[in-house]
């Protein structure tokens, strides 16, 4: 792997900030969406379980009803790109087993010898299980999903909003997210920041290291 400068990272985390205003004759190369897509479908999750689904709303219509439901926010309409993280709302054995197969499938291995890695699982994380709640843990699943793919966005110099301002239930209805199993959790939106963002041009707000960090 060819490794990244340090200096690299750190300049594209300061670059990037929650755009207020993007561009909307501006759109991402569809070869640099393929790789954002790729990089967020290589978010880790728990157990490696992606309880996830990834929505790219590219339909106009759809993306004016969505704004709708998000408080008039302009990002739905304007940015380039649209991605509403959705969660999985249960997890079954059956969600367990698909993901074993998966694994046997990629690394060439009997689906049996992950029988143990199985019913730890199916202990830990399915729907019934004493103290869990599926829905809130696979929301949780998400947000690091949406850290991947803002940090992978910055360091193509492509600009994002997170979003948590939307009306999950209107969102959720419009896209039909109950009948296959999810519920939206939280927006990210993509594309090039307009000239006349005032944000862009604000200071990075951020507590000193020493303050947030702690060594022990």
């Amino acid at each position: 792997m060819q490794q990244i400068a340090p200096e690299s990272v750190l300049s594209a985390l300061s670059w990037r900030y929650a755009t207020k205003k993007f561009d909307p004759a501006r759109k991402i190369p569809a070869g640099e969406w393929a790789r954002l897509e790729e990089a967020v479908v290589l978010s880790p999750s728990s157990y490696g379980l992606q309880p996830w689904r990834f929505v790219v709303v590219g339909t106009a219509a759809t993306r004016a009803a969505l704004r709708a439901a998000s408080w008039n926010q302009p990002q739905i309409t304007d940015a380039s790109h649209m991605v509403v993280f959705a969660r999985r709302t249960t997890m079954t054995p059956q969600d367990i087993q698909r993901h074993i197969d998966r694994i046997a499938e990629v690394r060439g291995i009997p689906a049996s010898t992950l029988d143990g890695f199985k019913n730890t699982m199916i202990g830990s994380v399915t729907t019934g299980v004493a103290g869990f709640d599926a829905s809130v843990w696979a929301g949780r699943q998400c947000y690091i999903a949406l850290g991947i793919l803002l940090s992978a966005a910055a360091m193509m110099g492509i600009d994002a909003c997170p979003m948590e301002g939307i009306e999950t239930a209107k969102y959720d209805e419009i896209l039909g997210l109950p009948a296959q199993g999810y519920a939206a959790t939280v927006v990210a939106t993509l594309g090039y920041r307009a000239a006349d963002d005032a944000f862009s041009q604000l200071k990075k707000v951020r507590f000193p290291a020493e303050q947030v960090v702690k060594h022990v």
